[in-house]
């Protein structure tokens, strides 16, 4: 059964960023695509029309670029980790789920994406 649970999703987001385990990757950097999906209550926010209640996706994109552009580190799953983070860090999120793909990597055969995906929630 799929789940049913309210969320805000934003799909696709692009980064320019020098994470990789080769100093190429570092030096050139390569675009990151980003997805979140993070699990909010969304009633009450829907039953008064308040931003407040909510999470602004706007401000959630911003802050994932940000995270991302940060200062480079080996893994993928390290960038997904601290996507995971920040967006916990808005007070309406319980859950996360964060996709990192790297379409660019390193790879010596043809392929179409390479991703890392974290489920995260509050302790």
């Amino acid at each position: 059964m799929a789940d049913r649970r309210d969320r805000i999703t934003l799909t696709g987001l692009r980064v320019q960023a020098n994470h990789g385990v080769f100093d190429f990757e570092r030096e050139q950097g390569q675009v990151f695509v980003v997805d979140v999906v993070a699990f909010v209550d969304l009633a009450a926010a829907a039953a008064g029309d308040d931003l407040e209640r909510t999470v602004h996706y706007g401000v959630l994109a911003e802050a994932v670029v940000a995270a991302v552009e940060r200062d480079p580190v080996d893994l993928i799953e390290t960038v997904a980790e601290r996507v995971a983070s920040v967006a916990l860090g808005f007070g309406a999120v319980d859950e996360v789920e964060v996709t990192v793909h790297k379409p660019d990597a390193p790879i010596a055969v043809a392929f179409d994406d390479v991703a890392v995906t974290v489920v995260r929630g509050r302790a």
